[in-house]
Formats: C-alpha cells, sequence, structure tokens
C-alpha cells in the first residue's frame, strides 16, 4: 500500500509540475513600448487590457511561462501608425524557447508558417553571459544558418562599460556596421533608465569617449511617460547641447490619446521653434469622405464617355488622356486548343494602337453611336462606372491622381451574349 500511495504522489507531483513547467498566465495589451534605440532593449507591451476586452480590440497577447518569461507574443495589433524596424513585430506570431544561456525567437504567419519578422530574418537567438545580461545576438535563415538583417547587420554584440551598455555590430565578414542604413552610428553606448528604458543612445570612439557623427550628431535621447509611451525623442552633440539632425529638427514631441493611440508629431529647432506638425494616421478613427462634387461626376463622365469616342473618332491623343498608364483591360477569351475560356488583357500601349486604326472603315460603330454611362459609385478618388455602347457592356473604375481622373482597371463583355458558349 505504501508503494502504490507513494507512486500516486508521484504521478500527482509529475502531473502538477508538468502544469506549472506550462504557460500559466496571459496577458493583453493594447500596444507594444516603442523602441527605436536596439534590440538590446526588453520587449513589453503597454496599455494592459483584459480579455473580454482584447477579444473586441486591436491588442497583443503575452504568454508567460513559471519563471515570467515571455514565451510567445500573438499579434493581433491591426491600427496602421508608422511603425520603426526595432519597435514592431512584422509577423502574426513571436515564440520564444529558453536554455541555459540563450534565447530563441522564431516567427510564424497565421497559418503556422515560419517567416522573417521586420528585420526580414527568420530566427533570432540572445545569448546571456553569467549576470544574465545579454551579450549577443545573432541571425539565422531557414536553415538555421547565419545570415545578415536587411540592415546588413549578422551580429550584435553588448557588454557593461561603467554606466553604458556598449553595443557593436557585425556583418557576415566579421566586419563593422552602423547603426542602420540611415543613421551613422558606428561603436554605441546605451544609457538605460532604472526601469530599463532607454534614456539615451551616444556615438562613441575607439576609446568610448563621446563623438559627433559626420552630420554633427552625438546622440538621441528619449523620454517616456508614466503609461509607457515615447513622448519625446532629441539629438544632441558631443557637448551634450540641441543641434538639428539630418531631418532638420532637434526634437519631437509625440501626442497619444486615451488609450496609447499616437495622434500628432510636432517637430522643433534648437530655439524650441516649431517648424513642423505631423497628424499620425491611423486606422483608429476613419472619416468618410463627402458627397461627390458636380465637377467630379462631369470629370468621370467625360473620361468614361471619352473612351469609345476614342476608338469611334480615331482619336490616339483622346485615348492618353483617358486611360491611366496602368490600365488593366481585361475580356472574355477563348482558347480553342484546350477549349477553355480564359481573360484576355489589353494594355494602355495597345489601345493607343485601337485608336488609330481600328474604326478607320467606320464599321465598328452605328452612324451614330448609342454611348450611355451610368455612374454606380463615387468615393473621394475612387469611381466605378457602368458604359453600355451598341456593341458592349463594360465596367469601369477610375482613379484620381494630381486633380485629373482617369480609367485605370476595365472590364468588358459583348452586348449580344450569345457571341459566347451557353453555360
Amino acid at each position: 500500500m505504501k508503494t502504490k500511495t507513494i507512486l500516486k504522489l508521484l504521478a500527482i507531483l509529475c502531473f502538477s509540475v508538468s502544469i506549472y513547467g506550462q504557460n500559466n498566465k496571459t496577458e493583453y495589451f493594447r500596444h507594444l513600448r516603442y523602441n527605436h534605440v536596439s534590440p538590446y532593449i526588453e520587449l513589453a507591451g503597454i496599455y494592459p487590457i483584459d480579455y473580454s476586452t482584447a477579444k473586441s480590440t486591436s491588442h497583443y497577447s503575452f504568454k508567460y511561462d513559471n519563471s515570467n518569461r515571455i514565451v510567445e507574443i500573438v499579434n493581433n495589433h491591426y491600427h496602421t501608425e508608422k511603425q520603426h524596424p526595432l519597435a514592431s513585430l512584422g509577423v502574426y506570431k513571436v515564440v520564444i524557447s529558453y536554455s541555459k544561456d540563450k534565447e530563441t525567437r522564431t516567427f510564424f504567419d497565421k497559418n503556422g508558417k515560419r517567416v522573417t519578422n521586420d528585420r526580414v530574418v527568420y530566427k533570432e537567438v540572445y545569448h546571456y553571459n553569467n549576470k544574465r545580461l545579454k551579450s549577443k545576438l545573432q541571425f539565422y535563415n531557414l536553415e538555421d544558418k547565419p545570415m545578415e538583417s536587411n540592415w546588413g547587420i549578422h551580429e550584435y554584440q553588448w557588454y557593461k562599460h561603467k554606466k553604458l551598455i556598449v553595443e557593436k555590430r557585425y556583418n557576415l565578414k566579421s566586419e563593422a556596421v552602423p547603426l542602420s542604413p540611415y543613421f551613422q552610428f558606428g561603436t554605441t553606448g546605451i544609457l538605460l533608465t532604472t526601469q530599463g528604458l532607454p534614456k539615451a543612445h551616444y556615438n562613441l570612439d575607439s576609446n568610448l569617449n563621446v563623438i559627433n557623427n559626420d552630420k554633427g550628431t552625438a546622440s538621441y535621447q528619449d523620454v517616456y511617460d508614466a503609461l509607457g509611451n515615447h513622448v519625446t525623442y532629441s539629438y544632441h552633440d558631443a557637448n551634450n547641447k540641441l543641434v538639428l539632425n539630418q531631418w532638420g529638427f532637434a526634437y519631437g514631441e509625440k501626442k497619444y490619446d486615451a488609450i496609447g493611440n499616437q495622434i500628432d508629431l510636432e517637430q522643433f529647432n534648437t530655439n524650441g521653434e516649431k517648424i513642423r506638425e505631423r497628424p499620425i494616421y491611423s486606422n483608429t478613427k476613419t472619416e468618410l469622405a463627402s458627397k461627390a462634387t458636380q465637377k467630379d461626376s462631369a470629370a468621370i463622365t467625360k473620361k468614361a464617355l471619352g473612351y469609345l469616342m476614342a476608338l469611334q473618332d480615331l482619336k490616339p491623343e483622346l485615348m492618353n488622356t483617358v486611360l491611366n498608364d496602368s490600365l488593366n483591360k481585361v475580356t472574355i477569351g477563348y482558347d480553342r486548343a484546350t477549349k477553355k475560356e480564359y481573360a484576355r488583357a489589353t494594355t494602355k500601349a495597345q489601345m493607343m494602337v485601337f485608336a488609330e486604326s481600328w474604326n478607320k472603315s467606320n464599321t465598328k460603330f452605328p452612324f451614330k453611336p448609342n454611348n450611355t454611362i451610368e455612374i454606380l459609385d463615387i468615393y473621394n478618388r475612387i469611381a466605378n462606372v457602368k458604359l453600355i455602347s451598341d456593341n458592349w457592356v463594360e465596367y469601369l473604375h477610375l482613379i484620381k491622381l494630381d486633380g485629373e481622373w482617369t480609367v485605370i482597371n476595365l472590364i468588358w463583355q459583348h452586348k449580344d451574349i450569345h457571341r459566347y458558349p451557353k453555360e
């Protein structure tokens, strides 16, 4: 009896350990914490919400193991504000596994297929030193062979120096690589707050002294608010004075709504004078277009009928003005060899040739063509039109670019349905 009791207790214990070792917690967040500094910065969600709220809104879900380590992030964030390559996932799911001194991240789409993330790599492997600090990050492809990111980086290296985390980057040839293709910092030093947030990122020389880069910038510095929003970023020279960066501003201030969606960005010069303001476009809020104007309706009618008139009256110049260069014109074709119907395409260049000579005998249309048009819908800068002539029924899509409407898509068939095989 004692043996059976012991075995039962062991079974229960093993089952409990198994359950406990699995992901035992899931949290939901509206946003990821912004990071434009380094992959050294920890992933984190901000604006926590409950499961009930998450079911009906954009969010990220974080799963944790029994050691409170992130083991999975699912990206259900569908808002479209611009993201930084270091601040967004670029994938549906991130799976994270751990060994004694490594953390491995792999990336998947909604169908469970391995894909690349926003750094365009298939796998990221972080190495930790004996103090459990990140010391290295390497990138790998699907075959687990070393690869470079879209910034030409294969490996990040980090070590502690005084108050800084020193960062170096290398390509597959073990050559030093700058911070990014558009921002020329070489060896850098990252200063973190006590909460682990990036406070400053310095450009360093070989002796780890702060120096200006070729644009006169030595650091960029960040401020986060209590909710985790990235609210201010600024650029400084080696003397820590504000300087204009390569894009012509010294600092930027971000504004957020009540649930953490960025809604505005203001940029200032070194004197604190606002030089530009940029609204942040996002699908968190949409504004419907107003009703189409009579001017647009008239222009759409003119361009749609102009397409037929160009064919009828041999006017290639008119055809050129009514058709977009990216025209996609399609009708129903028939392949005698396979005895199957197919979609037959015609380009704008071909339509220009047709406009020159197709009706030169004046026998393709009646003496007085019967062209009728029905505008089915106009929404701001796109429109849908039904065009009926003596010969054809056609549906046209028009697009408004630089104030001008043109036909960009066109699908047509013969008006006489007996020209086609019976269905």
